[in-house]
């Protein structure tokens, strides 16, 4: 990866590694361009694989030594409030 200010150029062989992972760099031009790539991969990855997705959060935030705040859980309406529309 090459980058000068916020132009950003990937090598063939680069786009081709990211994109074994799901991500596609293809076009990326800026800063932003990579941003918004990874938003739609960790959105896709979220969808459909979310304890892949919790599983690479812990490892990014161990490695960078960040303590991630309490697992929370989702928790469906209760049999005595039924949905509301």
């Amino acid at each position: 990866m090459l980058y000068t200010g916020d132009s950003i150029r990937f090598t063939p062989a680069e786009i081709e590694a990211f994109r074994l992972l799901g991500i596609d760099f293809d076009g990326a031009r800026t800063r932003a361009d990579v941003e918004a790539a990874l938003a739609d991969w960790a959105s896709v990855v979220s969808d459909e694989r979310p304890e892949l997705l919790e599983k690479i959060v812990r490892e990014l935030a161990k490695a960078k030594g960040i303590k991630l705040p309490p697992r929370l859980s989702v928790v469906g309406p209760s049999p005595d409030f039924p949905r509301q529309s």
